[in-house]
């Protein structure tokens, strides 16, 4: 779902490795499949067992030898073997390494397509190697997936007391610190009852700093909740209406009116305007400091169009949120970041969230770090990845009991009012999107919330509308926040009532 994770040097790296925590299910659709337990027999099997044994090897020369006796050469014409390298890497620190467990076939079946699914070290997690060959004789691999997968369906998962999934909560953190595998912070709250709160790891590594329960974290995408907050506010203050072409708010200094007639603040809100991200080549050639206020953006917008009919469909777009800050400033008459302080924080009583400025001293904030073979340290930090200040599409800061207060704020329609929260929270063209949430119907009902990343941050944030449960994990670890927030969830689901 967030593509603002992945490392930007190698971004085709993940059209070929799929971002590792996305499988099959999607927006609450399961797929049909049935698992095939035994171990495939003769030339596949080979092949099999050699992609499980090279990425469980962890070990960079490994991965080199697989790629050139079983891959093709245009592999590494798309994607440096060094990228390769280090996805797979970070994947196998990650997991612990892994274990087969089936060979998966989904109905309708795709025939080029070989799926063995692996049970996890870390997690007890199910994950899959998708694989597939110029030809059956000899399976020549011509691509290689890493992807979550749904738990087979012979895998029986009890329900459990909250007792127990705390207590399953506080040993996995247990290990995954021990073993330098997650870093960050977590609070699983039911209602204003915080069931579990706990920090792990350092914020800062070069000053051997330890993270705390009032860490300030990256939140990544999790900005967008709190600029369609101040969209809907604005909408119950009749300054803006949804249904508004943007073109009364964003000048062509902007953006064309050809397209800003076209694009509504509906479309903005529920990601089918059209537009994609202004993260793009010049971003990442750019100085940050560039890249400071609303209007400084500008130049990574202007050029944008459209790659689709506004409203035809759903494409995630950090450009279309940016332009809901620009929508915010004009209506409003206010600064973006003034605003949300004013009418999100405060009275969500979010005393340490804020977009702050990665130049200035901000105490107690967390450094991001990515996983590295290249030097004698195993990490880099990410300070000249990411921006120097973040904005309406991303990029702040907040804390898990800042997040906590802010699920108590909307639960009690402090911020925007019930049939706000409905908008908000309704998945308008079936993508498991709403109004800058995230929204997945689980066996423990509807949850909300939204997740964030980039290279060396990621957090998420989930509410259980249904049964009060919150659950927020932050991590300043590359992609750290979202296999324990999987876990977690999984438990949360099946806790008793």
């Amino acid at each position: 779902m967030i593509t603002f994770k992945n490392n930007y040097s190698s971004q085709l790296l993940f059209i070929l490795l799929i971002f590792p925590f996305f499988g099959y299910t999607q927006n609450g659709t399961t797929i049909d499949f049935k698992d095939d337990l035994n171990f495939p027999k003769g030339k596949m099997g080979q092949i099999v067992q050699e992609t499980i044994d090279m990425f469980n090897a962890n070990d960079p020369e490994k991965i080199n030898q697989f790629i050139t006796k079983h891959s093709k050469d245009d592999i590494l014409k798309k994607f440096s073997l060094k990228d390769i390298q280090e996805y797979l890497l970070d994947n196998s620190r990650k997991t612990g390494g892994v274990n087969f467990y089936s060979v998966r076939t989904y109905t309708p079946p795709n025939p080029d397509k070989t799926i063995i699914i692996v049970k996890d070290n870390n997690f007890d997690a199910f994950y899959s190697f998708v694989l597939s060959f110029t030809n059956t004789t000899d399976y020549i691999v011509d691509s290689l997936w890493f992807s979550s997968a749904d738990v087979p369906l012979n895998v029986i998962e009890p329900d459990i007391s909250e007792t127990e999934f705390i207590n399953k909560t506080t040993a996995l953190l247990n290990k995954l610190s021990t073993n330098d595998i997650f870093s960050g912070a977590v609070l699983i709250a039911k209602g204003n009852k915080i069931l579990f709160e706990k920090a792990y790891g350092e914020a800062s590594k070069r000053f051997h700093v330890a993270n705390t329960i009032n860490t300030k974290f990256n939140l990544g995408s999790m900005n967008k909740m709190f600029t369609a907050i101040a969209i809907m506010q604005l909408a119950e203050k009749e300054k803006i209406a949804l249904q508004d072409p943007i073109s009364k708010y964003v000048d062509e200094s902007w953006l064309s009116k050809e397209i800003t007639d076209q694009v509504t603040i509906h479309h903005l809100l529920s990601h089918t305007s059209g537009l994609g991200s202004y993260f793009n080549k010049t971003f990442f050639t750019s100085s940050r400091e560039l890249y400071r206020t609303i209007d400084q953006f500008k130049p990574l917008v202007k050029e944008s169009t459209l790659s689709f009919t506004p409203g035809e469909k759903y494409r995630y777009s950090n450009t279309g949120m940016l332009l809901l800050g620009v929508i915010i400033q004009k209506s409003s008459g206010q600064d973006y970041f003034k605003y949300i302080k004013e009418h999100i924080y405060n009275p969500a009583r979010m005393i340490n969230s804020d977009s702050f400025e990665m130049d200035e001293p901000v105490e107690n904030l967390a450094i991001g770090y990515i996983p590295t073979a290249n030097n004698s340290t195993g990490w880099k930090n990410n300070i000249f990845k990411h921006v120097i200040k973040g904005g309406p599409a991303g990029g702040g800061f907040s804390t898990i009991k800042d997040l906590h207060n802010f699920a108590l704020a909307l639960g009690n329609e402090q911020l925007v009012s019930k049939s706000s929260l409905e908008l908000l929270w309704t998945d308008h063209i079936k993508s498991g999107y709403g109004y800058g949430f995230t929204i997945n119907n689980s066996k423990a009902g509807k949850v909300v919330g939204h997740g964030g990343g980039f290279p060396g941050l990621n957090s998420q944030m989930d509410m259980f509308l249904d049964n009060g449960y919150v659950m927020v994990v932050m991590s300043n670890y590359d992609r750290g926040a979202d296999p324990v927030a999987k876990k977690i969830r999984g438990w949360l689901e099946r806790s008793k009532k």
